[in-house]
């Protein structure tokens, strides 16, 4: 077993240690450079958030509200702390428009960690087909094939024959994209009579089930996936050992309550939030959206980073009940008003095709009281009327939803 750096391998006290130790100047470099973070976090003193508790103090900046002060102030918002020229290589546009910036130090994006997880060594040759335009996906997975020593060739997206004939005139061994197109391209191989060179893959971007995982070992392909957004870069990736995966050494990670900023127990589904210590776009306690949690104990193959499930779905459950949104934050704000309230799900349904709101309350002492205080409670927040229903503690489901929109309109 060969590691990235010894960093991989070092005792979690150690690491966590350090991640304490980087995250004040981090913080104040945020707060010096990114003019929103200026705003964000006035009045907090940076020398203050030494542990994770000072953290968890700290707004929690979303990706809505990162479009809405893009919206407002082009490019970046205030959250970047670069600007044009050298120290500012590309400049990506994803779906919203959300612009990103990447700088022009190496492997900006910190996937090499994952590449080298998932095979790739110096010398291979990758076939890159995530797109070079607009978006970053084609950027992150080069500059870090490029970090590793491997040489890249960008493929992109579509045109399937010509890429199956680069294969056959190129012979890389190492596939970038989504396992879709492998799919797509492999069968597409075969029917052309040309055999695919491929030995190891790196897929992201969709769902890799295991059952398309063991028809490409089947075919003598090694296949890793990574957890990535374009604003964070890597969060976690897949080891050999198959079993969740690994943080990144270079972020802070959190799973938080959707809607609200506080983390919760152990093993309890949640948001992912992430705190980077990027320079050049150094976000902070940044919501993902993505729901995960956090596995107990180490990875099998020797790597002692703190392990999630990985992406579990979606923390933005927001719904519109008669004309209404319903936000998760909303439905925190009841639970924060009634202590006596463990765990919530608001379910929605439509009985005869009227809408209907009913909190489900992990309690361990109900009564028409309490049940009559949170019913106002759900008026007042949400103006609208909701009913309540009372459930033992540890009855919920542990998937991280707040909403649950089950109406039917057959």
């Amino acid at each position: 077993m060969t590691y990235y750096d010894a960093r991989e391998t070092r005792d979690p006290a150690e690491r966590e240690r350090d991640l304490m130790a980087r995250l004040p100047a981090q913080i104040a470099h945020a707060k010096a450079h990114a003019p929103a973070f200026a705003q964000l976090l006035e009045g907090i003193d940076p020398a203050t958030i030494t542990t994770r508790e000072a953290l968890a103090k700290l707004p929690v900046t979303r990706k809505s509200e990162l479009l809405e002060r893009q919206k407002a102030a082009r490019p970046f918002g205030g959250f970047a702390a670069t600007r044009w020229g050298a120290d500012c290589r590309r400049v990506f546009a994803s779906p919203g428009p959300l612009y990103e910036p990447e700088s022009a130090r190496p492997d900006y994006y910190r996937l090499a960690r994952a590449f080298h997880a998932a095979g790739f060594r110096a010398g291979d040759l990758v076939h890159n087909t995530f797109s070079y335009h607009f978006t970053p996906a084609g950027s992150m997975m080069e500059t870090a094939a490029h970090a590793l020593g491997c040489t890249v060739f960008p493929a992109g997206v579509g045109q399937t024959e010509q890429q199956v004939a680069a294969i056959a005139d190129l012979q890389p061994n190492a596939y970038v994209g989504t396992p879709s197109f492998l799919r797509i391209i492999l069968e597409k191989a075969d029917e052309l009579g040309i055999v695919s060179s491929f030995t190891k893959a790196f897929v992201s971007g969709e769902a890799f089930p295991s059952s398309v995982r063991e028809a490409l070992v089947a075919r003598g392909i090694q296949a890793s996936q990574a957890y990535a957004t374009a604003d964070i870069g890597l969060i976690a990736y897949e080891t050999p050992a198959r079993e969740g995966m690994v943080l990144d050494e270079d972020i802070l990670l959190e799973i938080v309550r959707p809607g609200t900023g506080d983390p919760v127990p152990p093993g309890e589904v949640g948001e992912v939030v992430v705190t980077t210590f990027n320079p050049d776009y150094p976000l902070i306690r940044f919501g993902t959206g993505d729901l995960s949690t956090i596995l107990p104990g180490a990875s099998p193959c020797g790597r002692s980073n703190v392990r999630i499930k990985g992406w579990m779905g979606r923390a933005d459950q927001t719904t519109k009940v008669k004309g209404m949104f319903v936000h998760p934050a909303q439905i925190a704000d009841v639970v924060k008003r009634h202590p006596g309230v463990h765990k919530v799900r608001l379910v929605v349904d439509n009985p005869d095709l009227n809408d209907r709101m009913t909190l489900h309350c992990e309690v361990a002492e109900g009564g028409d009281g309490l049940a009559a205080a949170i019913a106002t409670s759900i008026r007042e927040l949400t103006k609208l009327r909701g009913e309540v229903s009372f459930c033992a503690p540890g009855s919920l489901a542990n998937d991280g939803k707040v909403i649950d929109d089950i109406r039917k309109y057959d």
